[in-house]
């Protein structure tokens, strides 16, 4: 239809389908999930106890059970910072992990991590906040960190 310069309403098809008593599945756009920080682009640490990055992982154990493993290291030296190993991590236990790495070796300036939903908690952005350090996130779907945003 659109070739012959035709505007059709999306909804309006819709409307026309369910009444002819056809089922079309509709849509529901996603909403971008982002967290309280700031964009990653270019950004290469410059020394020590600078930059932290920290990810999850996943394994399984004989039985099939799911381990959720949380990696934080120093950008810089490359350097274990710590791995808590769990069935189920979520944002409290991401601050008691932070918080044990602080205790010991101080405050980062920036952290670096993806989107995911324990990252962009409020509970780690209102932590960040409290300690004066600064979120970065790394572009969603993107496995290159350092691309230019």
């Amino acid at each position: 239809m659109l070739e012959a310069g035709y505007q059709v309403n999306l909804k309006k098809v819709h409307r026309l389908w369910r009444e002819a008593g056809l089922k079309v599945p509709f849509r529901k756009r996603k909403n971008k999930r982002a967290g309280h920080g700031l964009p990653m682009g270019a950004h290469h640490p410059i020394d020590a106890n600078v930059t932290w990055a920290m990810d999850f992982q996943f394994d399984a154990t004989g039985d099939g059970k799911v381990l959720k493993l949380l990696n934080i290291i120093d950008e810089y030296s490359r350097e274990y910072l710590a791995t808590l190993v769990d069935r189920s991590i979520d944002a409290e236990g991401v601050i008691s992990a932070l918080d044990g790495i602080v205790a010991e070796r101080g405050t980062p300036v920036y952290i670096r991590m993806d989107n995911g939903p324990e990252f962009i908690s409020h509970a780690l952005s209102n932590w960040a906040k409290e300690m004066s350090v600064t979120l970065y996130f790394i572009d969603p779907g993107s496995p290159f960190p350092e691309r230019e945003v």
